[in-house]
C-alpha cells in the first residue's frame, strides 16, 4: 500500500514538474519579486504647485483633452535641468539634424523592425531560460542568457587602440597602469 503511495506521489510531482515546464508564458529572465498588489512608484508623477499668475487675461483657452499648466512635463525638466533649451521640443526633426538623419536612413529603415526585434527577442529568452532549478529557484538568468551578445570591452578597447585610434576616455591599459608608480 506504501509502495503505491509513494509510485503515486512521485508521478504526481513528476507530472506538475513537466506541466510547469510546457507554459507558454513569457520568460522572466530576472525574477524580481513584487511582495504585493501595491501601485507602481514609478507610474506616480506629481503635479506642478499652482500658482497665481501675474496677468489672468494671459492665461491660454482652455482645451477639452489638452494639456494643462500644471501638467508634468518631466522631459522638458530634465532637459532645462541639464542646461538645455526645453521650448525647442516641438516633436518635428531640427533641420540641423536633417543631414544626420538622411544619412542614416541611406539603405532605407523597415517600419516593423520594432516588432521583429521583439519577436526575435522572445524567441531568444525562450530558449535561454535557464535550467530547471535556475526557474524553480526564480534565480537570475539575465546575465548569461545575453552573455553571447555582449561587447567584450577590453578587447575592443585595444582593438581600437591598436589600429592607432586615440581613446582618451578609456583608462589606460593594464601593462600601463602596471608602469605606473605606486604610491604609499
Amino acid at each position: 500500500m506504501r509502495a503505491t503511495i509513494g509510485r503515486l506521489g512521485i508521478a504526481v510531482a513528476i507530472a506538475a514538474l513537466v506541466a510547469g515546464c510546457g507554459s507558454d508564458k513569457t520568460p522572466e529572465l530576472m525574477n524580481l519579486r513584487k511582495t504585493g498588489q501595491g501601485p507602481d512608484e514609478f507610474s506616480i508623477l506629481p503635479t506642478k504647485s499652482l500658482q497665481m499668475p501675474e496677468n489672468l487675461a494671459a492665461l491660454p483657452v482652455p482645451t477639452p483633452g489638452g494639456t494643462n499648466i500644471t501638467d508634468p512635463t518631466p522631459d522638458a525638466d530634465a532637459i532645462a535641468a541639464l542646461g538645455g533649451k526645453p521650448q525647442q521640443i516641438t516633436g518635428k526633426l531640427p533641420a540641423a539634424d536633417s543631414a544626420l538623419l538622411a544619412r542614416a536612413d541611406r539603405f532605407g529603415a523597415d517600419p516593423a523592425i520594432r516588432q521583429t526585434l521583439a519577436a526575435e527577442d522572445l524567441t531568444w529568452r525562450q530558449h535561454h531560460n535557464g535550467r530547471l532549478l535556475e526557474r524553480l529557484m526564480r534565480n537570475s538568468v539575465y546575465a548569461s542568457a545575453y552573455e553571447p551578445m555582449s561587447l567584450d570591452q577590453r578587447a575592443e578597447l585595444e582593438r581600437w587602440r591598436s589600429a592607432g585610434v586615440p581613446t582618451p576616455g578609456a583608462p589606460p591599459s593594464s601593462v600601463a597602469q602596471k608602469a605606473l608608480p605606486r604610491s604609499n
